[in-house]
Formats: C-alpha cells, structure tokens, sequence
C-alpha cells in the first residue's frame, strides 16, 4: 500500500536535502521505519501522513548530526581549543550542565503551569502539541488573536522566567497582562 507514495516522498526528500542520494536512503529507512510500525500489529489509519512525518523527523535529525559533525570538525581546527575538551564529549552531558538543565526545564514547566487555564491550553497545542494558531483557535472555539495573545503570554512568561533563572529582573505576571489586556 505504501509502494506508490515512494516517488513522491523521494522528491519530498529531494527538494528538503538537496542530495539524491541522503534523500534515497531517508525514504528508505522512512519506508523501514514504517513497515516495522506496521508489523507490530498497530493500525495505520493514515499511512502517507505517518510516512511523511517519519521522513520529516529523519531529515531534522540528518540536520541535527550535521550540524554537530561541522561544530566539531570547525573546533578541530581551532587552536585555541585543547584536544582534551574535544575528546571529553559534549558539554551537555557533564553532570553541572544536566542538573542546570533539568532544573531549567522544570522551571520552565512551572512558569507555564502558572498560566491561566486557557491561556496554558493555547500555547502548549501550539508549541507542544504543534498545531498552527488556526488550528487551536478552531479546537478551542476562540478566534486566532486570542490564540495570539495566548501564545504570546505564554512565551513572555517562559522569558521571564529565563530572566529569573539568569539573575535578570522580573517583569509583571502573564495572569495580571491577559487581565489588563496588553
């Protein structure tokens, strides 16, 4: 049933990477990919959508590793960086950075917790959920300005609360700006 989306995604792919040859082998390890979801026994009820959304993510990941491969072939050839800081990984992975991480993110979650209800529902369909601003304000039964304002408030909070994590100033609460209507 696949089989004949595949000159189609291939041009899809053809047209995202700009090479012949990394679009082939995405579409091949999408058709995998998808094949494997299939024989697991779990309904596909849109096929062509899963297929595209697999190729999509291995096209943002085909990104990704190249552009960490060309942060370090570039820091490679940087004398200023010791060959011991290349070889000890990514600084992500070191034990104060993950902590820092992690408690970013759960401040970040918090902020966003602290939204009004409406307000929270808004901007995680569309930053989390990933639906465009239409797209909520028509589930939500709200128009797309208020889904603006929504996301909006919700983005100045999540920088308000960078600023805090940062030692920065604090601004006045989303809650208190979606009230006064600014």
């Amino acid at each position: 049933m696949l089989a004949h989306y595949y000159r189609e995604l291939l041009r899809f792919l053809q047209g995202a990477v700009r090479d012949r040859d990394t679009a082939a082998d995405l579409a091949q390890e999408s058709y995998a990919r998808v094949l494997a979801v299939q024989q697991s026994g779990e309904t596909i009820t849109e096929p062509r959508a899963l297929l595209y959304r697999t190729a999509r993510n291995l096209v943002i990941d085909q990104y990704r590793r190249s552009e960490v491969r060309g942060a370090y072939a570039a820091a490679e050839g940087d004398p200023s960086i010791d060959a011991a800081d290349l070889a000890s990984g990514p600084e992500a992975l070191e034990p104060e950075v993950a902590a820092m991480s992690s408690q970013t993110v759960d401040a970040l979650l918090t902020a966003i917790g602290e939204l009004p209800l409406r307000c929270r529902e808004a901007f995680i369909l569309h930053k989390f959920d990933g639906l465009s601003q239409s797209e909520v304000a028509r589930q939500m039964g709200i128009s797309v300005t208020m889904v603006e304002r929504h996301i909006k408030l919700g983005i100045q909070a999540c920088r308000a609360c960078q600023e805090r994590m940062q030692g920065g100033t604090d601004f006045r609460p989303p809650a208190a700006q979606l009230r006064s209507g600014k």
